[in-house]
């Protein structure tokens, strides 16, 4: 009798063993399908799998085996855009790489983007890839060029698009990815800051400018909020003597960043130019302001003010769906208390709040409030294909979203 009870529990346990492995073995195939053929396979396989999205979260939550066998150390590869066009980047990967430990990511902009489009061979990152082999985190290099400033639409998707191939080979840690930028590298990191936070945890920018993103002759134009720079923290540095942005010349905007209480830090370096001679005794400081600073991926507040409605309007788990004027920015400021969303709008007429299990209570009613009105007071369903849709999207398990809720404020 005990010889059989002792059978039956072994019984048990492996075929816990193998249902779990066999989970993770679907997630697996998710996070590292590539064609549109092998992704819609992968999710088909995930949901015939269970039908449960509680266990699907869970699965996603956990996330897939990664593999030991993978690139270290400097190497390039590139993807190919819209229009065929093809953005080259360089990854710098631990010698020591454990794929059982999850890594910090720091992308690194590089400035001189008005140069022609860099050839098969060419190092954009001009001092080398030696400088950013270190033993715990991957560095990743992109590269710009005339044609594909930081701040154009085409480098908005570009770079989110790398850190997803990244998160398909490397167990990355989704709360601890950086981007740092030098020059015009600089002003890259800025216009993430006010356009497209949510990827990021912090922001570096080095002897760069946030009027480039203003100036058409730069290629940009960009109409910039600075409630949207409340996202994320922003450590800033300039030289004293630079020649092309004075650490003066950015006074007026750190004044702003102060009065819109937007985390940050500001360093003069005292008769510094235009390089980063100073960055081996500022690297302790900055070290230290990104370890303090991961992201929240679900954070109680969120605030966003968007021109436009196809790109740049989201911020986490809150987007802007609708503008109500061609004329004026939306804004929408929340606050959520559990099931509760209190929000206050301008010129919006429609938003979605992106809700997460771990967060919001889908057994009771969800409760919207909107400028002083109740919108919404009802339950919200669950969905495996919207869970499955948006962790195709990011590869984020810290971001994972169940449901969808639309508010809609366009009178009938």
């Amino acid at each position: 009798m005990r010889l059989t009870a002792a059978w039956l529990l072994l019984a048990a346990s492996v075929h816990a063993f193998a249902a779990e492995n066999g989970s993770r073995q679907l997630v697996s195939d998710f996070w590292q399908a590539a064609t549109p053929e092998e992704q819609h396979a992968s999710e088909q396989a995930l949901l015939a799998a269970t039908e449960d999205v509680a266990t699907l979260y869970g699965w996603l939550k956990e996330g897939p085996i990664f593999s030991a066998d993978v690139a270290t150390g400097a190497w390039e590869d590139s993807r190919v855009g819209v229009r065929g066009r093809l953005f080259r980047y360089g990854v710098v990967v631990p010698d020591s790489y454990d794929p059982t430990v999850s890594y910090p990511v720091e992308f690194m902009l590089h400035g001189g983007v008005a140069r022609p489009e860099w050839g098969a061979g060419v190092e954009w990152w001009r001092s080398g890839y030696e400088n950013l082999q270190l033993e715990d985190r991957i560095f990743v290099v992109p590269a710009s060029w005339r044609e594909a400033f930081w701040w154009h639409d085409n480098q908005a998707r570009n770079l989110p698009a790398i850190l997803r191939e990244v998160k398909r080979r490397y167990n990355i840690d989704d709360n601890r990815v950086s981007m740092t930028g030098i020059s015009d590298g600089g002003t890259g990191a800025y216009f993430f800051a006010f356009k497209q936070p949510s990827e990021w945890a912090a922001f570096m920018s080095y002897i760069g400018h946030p009027d480039v993103l203003r100036n058409p002759a730069g290629g940009a134009n960009q109409r910039l909020y600075f409630e949207n720079l409340t996202a994320k923290p922003l450590y800033i540095v300039n030289g004293e003597l630079d020649r092309l942005y004075p650490a003066a010349s950015l006074r007026s905007f750190v004044d702003v960043l102060a009065e819109a209480q937007v985390e940050h830090v500001f360093r003069v370096i005292e008769g510094g130019g235009h390089d980063t001679r100073w960055l081996p005794e500022e690297a302790p400081a900055i070290e230290r302001f990104k370890a303090n600073h991961p992201r929240d991926p679900f954070p109680e507040r969120l605030q966003w003010v968007a021109d436009r409605d196809d790109v740049y309007n989201r911020n986490m788990w809150l987007r802007i769906d609708q503008l109500a004027s061609p004329d004026f920015p939306a804004v929408v400021k929340v606050e959520r208390e559990r099931n509760r969303f209190t929000v206050d709008v301008t010129a919006v007429a429609i938003f979605t709040l992106l809700l997460n299990p771990e967060e919001v209570d889908f057994s009771q009613p969800v409760v919207v409030n909107v400028n002083g009105a109740t919108v919404h007071a009802e339950t919200v369903e669950q969905s495996a294909e919207t869970l499955l849709r948006w962790a195709r999207q990011s590869l984020d398990r810290s971001l994972l979203v169940t449901a969808e809720l639309e508010i809609s404020l366009i009178a009938e």
